[in-house]
């Protein structure tokens, strides 16, 4: 990566002053380190004498638009998200009481809500039609995956002379933004894009921790805690847990580290062989007489292959999983029936309960603050970026890092070493151990 990829586009010089009172203003050269490790700096500062750093988010004291002349979009797409209600209110928020902004419009059901052939009528946003919106889950716009035509996207934008658009979503919606910002640039128009990254899993670069993820860690100890008792309250009990993640296994490795009830955590970061995996499943029955497994569904991919062969794709373009934990579930009783030993399982998914869930007060407040600070990039003209989160500061970050690479757990990092430490399960489950 170069120290250049770091830096934020503008749509032109900010010449206004911000109407916002006793504000701590930032300045552009406000910056927030890449990395807190000196090691993973000390490259940078050999060769090129510069350390590749964030712009920091806040409100600057000259803004590019005229906010008494502009109007705003919000485009929600993707999952559910606990959260994404609160950073809807905390825009339309931020844009009327301290920009003074008052025309908001809330495009529904994602990008489609931007393409004319759907027929989506745009719903205008006041401080009234949000002001109850974060005591309740979902999204009052609704959202769809996939993507649109770029150019009749625009073409709404134009034609209701959008000034910014916000985007909240995940690494999919970000490209899409991305296009859009792409085809404006192509017209030559004053419109901006900022992003404000939706990921339950906690998957995203550069983001130390997406909104909803609290809540979601939070929200899974009732199923965990609820796997224990009922694998306590049998002979040979078996309570298997299924938690949300696609290819990383945060939550699963949080909900382990939460509730310390889970015995065995499988993450798609660190491979397992079913035999490895079953072999020492046996030995804690046989030595303990219960355990508490937590899957995230992105883990143990490899072992459904043949299942996943005609699964193709989602309207995102994302490979869709197989069901770890019915596969699981299936394979565990497969097993043990074999080795003539009873057990009782009891399966848990609470997938969507989670995601369609009001954000905790944590979340609420981060919602809040990352709804405010998109407004503050928007309002200066910055564009194809996201508020990114990094050493407990808000943060602009260019969209295309998103695509880089998703964050995942280092199977050899700290988090992971925790996970094992906590649930006492065997660092190598590859190879079949009965000793």
């Amino acid at each position: 990566m170069k120290v250049s990829d770091l830096r934020i586009e503008q749509i032109g010089e900010c010449k206004i002053t911000n109407p916002m009172h006793r504000s701590l203003f930032i300045k552009d050269d406000d910056k927030i380190l890449f990395t807190s490790k000196l090691k993973d700096l000390q490259p940078y500062i050999e060769v090129c004498g510069e350390i590749p750093s964030f712009e920091m988010a806040g409100p600057r004291k000259k803004i590019f638009f005229d906010s008494s002349k502009i109007s705003c979009g919000i485009v929600t797409c993707g999952g559910l998200c606990p959260g994404t209600n609160d950073v809807i209110r905390a825009i339309v928020m931020s844009l009327y009481h301290h920009y003074g902004v008052r025309t908001i419009w809330g495009f529904r059901y994602g990008f489609e809500g931007l393409a004319p052939r759907f027929g989506h009528q745009p719903l205008a946003l006041t401080p009234d039609v949000v002001r109850e919106i974060h005591n309740q889950g979902g999204t009052i716009l609704g959202s769809s995956r996939g993507p649109q035509d770029v150019g009749s996207m625009v073409d709404t934008l134009e034609q209701m002379h959008i000034s910014t658009l916000y985007a909240i979503g995940g690494d999919g919606t970000m490209r899409g933004a991305t296009a859009i910002y792409e085809e404006i640039s192509n017209r030559g128009l004053k419109i901006n894009v900022i992003g404000v990254p939706k990921t339950i899993d906690n998957d995203i670069s550069h983001i130390e921790m997406s909104f909803g993820y609290i809540t979601a860690v939070e929200a899974s100890n009732t199923s965990t805690y609820s796997a224990y008792i009922e694998a306590m309250g049998a002979r040979n009990g078996i309570g298997l847990v299924k938690l949300m993640g696609r290819e990383s296994g945060f939550i699963a490795a949080s909900a382990a580290l939460a509730n310390n009830v889970v015995n065995f955590c499988l993450v798609p970061e660190v491979e397992f062989s079913l035999e490895g995996f079953l072999s020492s499943l046996n030995k804690r029955i046989t030595r303990r007489g219960y355990a508490v497994i937590v899957v995230g569904e992105g883990a143990g991919q490899n072992l459904m292959l043949d299942d996943r062969k005609n699964l193709g794709t989602d309207p995102s373009g994302n490979l869709k999983l197989g069901d770890i934990g019915l596969f699981l579930k299936e394979k565990i009783c497969d097993y043990f029936n074999k080795e003539n030993i009873d057990i009782t399982l009891k399966y848990i998914d609470p997938s969507y309960t989670i995601r369609s869930m009001p954000a905790n007060a944590y979340d609420s407040a981060f919602c809040l603050l990352l709804g405010y600070n998109a407004v503050h990039a928007g309002m200066t003209g910055r564009t194809n970026m996201f508020i990114g989160h990094s050493h407990n500061q808000f943060t602009h970050v260019p969209i295309p890092l998103t695509t880089y690479e998703r964050k995942k757990i280092d199977p050899l990092g700290r988090m992971w070493e925790d996970v094992i430490s906590c649930t006492g399960q065997p660092e190598n489950m590859i190879t079949c151990d009965l000793s």
